[in-house]
């Protein structure tokens, strides 16, 4: 029996992790790769395919001489630099056999949550697509750093199906699927999850292989956060990559739970990093969550943090609880002369071009709800 919402997924983000494709000492595994290359390309066929991969870091460890995957960010952006182009030249190498050509993009969070830099990743990653490349993409670990990272590629990946409105989010890892406990421990692969609170009782801890970032906690995190927006998820091993393709019953299939709403809110719920924090009085708090506003000055009491227009700030109340995330509209030295003022009094004091929303309700995400 295969499953309808895979078969007819016409958008499709795939993410496959280190240890899917490294061999146990470490390095880049090329058989694997090519695998996985043969089962993008036969369903690429019919689909637009966007790839997540993981394995630079991996595939920079032997050309280093280094023996594991190292702990210190430096030498962990080190390796990235040497081993992305590696694997890139492989998947290159490997997708122009069926005749697919690639393109690689490389992310931070400011590419998911910033105004201007979301923009200019949502029109490059649909720009390729429109052009029958499969892009891959993989988390900026060159240059990121603990501030500003996603924190490993199940939630990127899960950020770039929003980013794209995807159909299908498929995560590829070492493990046939999602377990009621250690798979070592006689436990049952879960075929499928309708509802994230039959998983309360289930532990799904893991820190990840010695060669990659994520574990099943964090999977499971991506794959709520995708079937939240209202994309399905299916999580298996990616020696059965054909098989889920394909719309087999492989693996564990995670139901969309959500609805679609628009994707650079759905970041911005979902990004790690905010640069700043809004204090609001107990009036404006109730306009955002009951009745869906904007943020005006005249509702702020303090601002804190070194941000610019377009960033993504925290928003909370008197006792410093979160509230909402929005992209502010005024630079952080700009604010704390408009705080408490209503539009009127900016416009005269200060000019009309300052007499407008801190955070409009287009461009924020409600953290409580009514």
């Amino acid at each position: 029996m295969t499953r309808d919402v895979v078969t007819s997924a016409r958008r499709i983000v795939v993410k496959v992790g280190s240890s899917s494709l490294t061999t146990p000492e470490g390095s880049l595994d090329v058989n694997r790769l090519d695998v996985l290359v043969t089962a993008i390309a036969e369903r690429a066929k019919d689909a637009e395919i966007v790839l997540v991969s993981s394995g630079a870091i991996a595939a920079g460890l032997a050309p280093l001489g280094l023996s594991r995957r190292p702990t210190d960010l430096p030498s962990q952006q080190a390796a990235a630099s040497v081993g992305q182009s590696r694997l890139m030249a492989h998947y290159t190498e490997a997708f122009a056999t069926s005749g697919i050509t690639v393109g690689q993009v490389l992310l931070t969070v400011d590419d998911i949550t910033r105004r201007a830099h979301y923009n200019n990743a949502h029109r490059t990653l649909n720009r390729l697509i429109e052009l029958k490349v499969v892009p891959i993409i993989n988390e900026n670990d060159t240059v990121a750093t603990s501030e500003i990272r996603f924190g490993d590629n199940d939630r990127l990946a899960a950020l770039v199906a929003l980013l794209i409105q995807a159909d299908l989010l498929v995560l590829l890892s070492d493990v046939d699927g999602l377990y009621d406990g250690p798979p070592s421990s006689g436990a049952q692969l879960i075929p499928s999850v309708s509802d994230f609170e039959q998983l309360r009782d289930i532990t799904v801890g893991g820190t990840g292989s010695a060669v990659g970032s994520g574990g099943m906690a964090t999977k499971v995190e991506a794959a709520h956060i995708a079937s939240a927006a209202g994309i399905p998820v299916v999580l298996t091993a990616a020696s059965h990559a054909i098989a889920a393709l394909n719309g087999e019953a492989v693996g564990t299939l995670f139901a969309a739970t959500g609805v679609r709403r628009p994707s650079r809110v759905l970041c911005l719920e979902h990004a790690t990093a905010t640069r700043g924090v809004l204090t609001l009085d107990s009036g404006a708090v109730t306009a955002l969550i009951d009745r869906g506003s904007s943020l005006l000055a005249a509702g702020v009491i303090s601002c804190e943090g070194d941000f610019s227009a377009g960033d993504a700030v925290e928003l909370r109340d008197q006792n410093a609880r979160p509230i909402a995330r929005g992209l502010v509209a005024f630079d952080a030295q700009d604010i704390p002369p408009l705080l408490g003022k209503t539009t009127v009094e900016i416009e005269a004091q200060l000019g009309e071009a300052f007499a407008k929303e801190l955070v409009h309700r287009d461009d924020l995400v409600l953290l409580r709800r009514a």
